[in-house]
């Protein structure tokens, strides 16, 4: 009896390290919570991140694992910078060293255009982002905005990138990158609030291993009670609001 206890707990200790080991290095799920990457990646599809393939940064792990350098295009989760506890998830469009702005919502990179077959121009939901489809804002634009505070992100965003600028473009420095969401016009993106370090990327998003018809407000209420009451939609509604159609579907 004893022995068959310890048998047991030795392989109970071996599937945590397993888990923590494979959460850790290998992958990691997320939800997504915003439609900033619609239709691509909708509220409510739950992803697995390969968090392995850009492991380079890491000298043990980089060793046995195989990564590559990010590509322009990759969807990429990351530490969200002004508050490391939330990750976002979002397209690498701009690389460390590249000069990149945006022309009534043409994306330059370089001094040309890049094709974008991923983006959806739609009309502005619940965010009430002020539209970027310029970028960055120019000295001339801003002195347009004489209440700070009714336009703090615009003034905050130019006095950011003011450094960053060479001309018409901004100069991506060495060990960021330059995210924006699929869904332009209702995405808070590097456009609003900086580049995204190299140390805050977690990982490629992969594949999506299940989706639920989720409002787009939900990620607003976090009280007890309307978690309860998310769980109880789930297990009453599982296989009707499931999308069956977005299961294992691999993220491009």
């Amino acid at each position: 009896m004893q022995s068959t206890l310890r048998e047991y707990f030795e392989s109970l200790v071996v599937t945590i390290i397993l888990a923590l080991f494979g959460t850790t290095f290998i992958v990691q799920a997320f939800k997504i919570p915003t439609p900033s990457m619609a239709d691509n990646l909708l509220v409510g599809d739950h992803l697995l991140v390969n968090k392995f393939v850009y492991a380079k940064t890491d000298p043990w792990i980089g060793k046995m694992l195989p990564y590559r350098e990010i590509k322009r295009g990759d969807v990429i989760v990351f530490k969200y910078p002004e508050d490391l506890s939330k990750n976002y998830v979002k397209r690498a469009i701009g690389l460390p060293g590249d000069h990149i702005r945006v022309e009534s919502q043409t994306v330059f990179i370089n001094g040309t255009p890049l094709e974008e077959k991923y983006v959806f121009h739609k009309s502005r939901g619940f965010q009430n982002l002020p539209v970027r489809d310029n970028f960055p804002i120019e000295k001339e634009q801003i002195t347009r905005f004489a209440d700070y505070q009714q336009n703090k992100d615009i003034f905050d965003s130019y006095l950011f990138y003011k450094p960053f600028v060479d001309g018409k473009d901004v100069v991506i420095p060495p060990g960021a990158y330059f995210a924006m969401g699929d869904n332009r016009e209702n995405s808070a993106d590097s456009r609003y609030w900086g580049f995204v370090p190299r140390k805050n990327i977690v990982g490629r998003a992969l594949i999506i291993y299940w989706s639920y018809e989720t409002d787009e407000n939900e990620n607003l209420r976090e009280s007890f009670l309307d978690h309860v009451g998310q769980y109880a939609d789930v297990f009453i509604n599982f296989f009707k609001k499931t999308r069956w159609n977005r299961t294992f579907k691999v993220i491009k």
